[in-house]
């Protein structure tokens, strides 16, 4: 399985932005899909998830990005609006082995990552 993410880039507080994530290599209708975040000296953090069950967000995005699939195109995106100075991160996309998110375990595939750079 690979996972080819894009869209990041330098943007303003306030501004939108759209993440794109294209996996190749197995049905991608078949699994769940996520998208979490690094920030400088941090962790990586959990930001979205969508699969049978339907979507997860974090509280800190919540209100303020939506993910989305189309399985057609075996793509999943994350559109983000009103961002702010603290979403600055390298942006991941991940795959889960299974149809439903299950946080207990780690995800079985991450892309390559996508930086994102909200100024203020």
């Amino acid at each position: 399985v690979q996972l080819q993410a894009s869209g990041g880039g330098l943007v303003q507080a306030g501004d939108s932005l759209r993440l794109s994530c294209t996996a190749s290599g197995r049905p991608f209708r078949n699994y769940s899909m996520g998208w979490f975040r690094q920030a400088p000296g941090k962790e990586r953090e959990f930001v979205a998830t969508i699969d049978w069950s339907g979507k997860e967000y974090a509280d800190s995005v919540k209100g303020r990005f939506t993910i989305s699939r189309d399985n057609a195109e075996s793509t999943v995106y994350l559109h983000m609006n009103s961002l702010k100075p603290e979403d600055t991160a390298v942006y991941y996309c991940a795959q889960k082995g299974s149809p439903v998110w299950d946080f207990r375990s780690p995800p079985n595939y991450w892309g390559q990552g996508t930086l994102v750079t909200v100024s203020s």
